[in-house]
């Protein structure tokens, strides 16, 4: 979206907001895009929609700068975020393709940790009329109970005792939300609406293989944002974990997919909260060529 030079001279003199498709691990190319924006952490501000680790090359290097940003940077937890907190827990194993070991064997590691499971797994700002999640809203969830079922889960990985959530996290039932649900399986499924929620039913069950988008009636699986009636539906929801999702034509004009794969050499996606600007480079996936190497 293009606006008059005016408008950029306003936005520039205030700070801009930017929000950034999931980044995992991709440092230099963050680097690029922040570049690119030409962002001044003193008075821009950039969003991550969560997914900060894993699969890309410079996981740790990623991290630590993101921190470094300190209130310049907004993070949502994704599920590859909650995954390096259940490998540091002991609970999760290390895959061949992860590359969140050189966290955990950093000296610094303990201090990340910290940093990390002190993020949000949702972030509203009501001046700017967004509110930013990693993968999505069930069906059932206003704006008010995504807000509380988050503040829930972060009380608990913001807890002395968060470690004992860690065996209970997986991709299993219950797959539909009810107020009354309790204990492990409430806070079980707000982590999978928050960080791996992609389809939907029409009667609001989650499906987290999309399997049954072939299925007749409400049965039918869709896309999350889709489903008839959605409660969340009058908000602008940022969100990312569906890589390839932004490259094709969404039809609801206050969902914005923000990743486009970046870890898989895809691109990196951002866009200016102020004015609907959308920025996009290719990822390389590798070292920047820097004068002194």
């Amino acid at each position: 979206m293009a606006v008059a030079q005016s408008s950029l001279i306003t936005l520039g003199a205030r700070g801009v907001h930017y929000a950034v498709g999931d980044v995992q691990g991709c440092f230099d190319d963050l680097l690029r895009l922040l570049d690119r924006l030409d962002f001044d952490p003193s008075m821009d501000r950039i969003w991550l929609t969560g997914d900060l680790i894993n699969r890309g090359p410079n996981s740790l290097g990623l991290l630590r700068f993101v921190r470094s940003l300190g209130a310049a940077a907004v993070c949502v937890l994704g599920n590859h975020d909650l995954d390096l907190l259940a490998a540091a827990a002991g609970v999760k194993n290390i895959g061949k393709k992860d590359t969140m070991g050189e966290i955990l064997d950093a000296p610094d590691c303990e201090e990340l940790l910290f940093w990390l499971r002190h993020q949000p797994l949702l972030h509203h700002d009501a001046e700017l009329g967004f509110v930013m999640v990693h993968a999505g809203f069930p069906p059932q969830w206003d704006l008010a109970t995504a807000k509380a079922c988050a503040a829930e889960l972060e009380g608990v990985l913001q807890n002395h005792a968060y470690e004992d959530f860690f065996p209970h996290m997986r991709l299993a039932p219950p797959i539909c939300w009810q107020p009354d649900l309790a204990g492990w399986e409430r806070l079980r499924f707000i982590a999978n609406s928050f960080t791996q929620l992609r389809w939907c039913d029409d009667s609001g069950r989650l499906d987290f293989t999309g399997r049954r988008r072939k299925a007749a009636g409400r049965k039918r699986s869709r896309p999350w944002f889709e489903v008839p009636g959605r409660a969340s539906a009058e908000w602008s929801i940022l969100f990312g974990h569906w890589a390839g999702l932004a490259r094709k034509r969404v039809k609801h004009p206050r969902v914005f997919p923000l990743d486009t794969g970046c870890a898989n050499r895809g691109r990196f996606t951002a866009l200016r909260l102020e004015d609907g600007a959308l920025y996009r480079i290719r990822c390389k996936n590798e070292p920047l060529p820097w004068p002194d190497d």
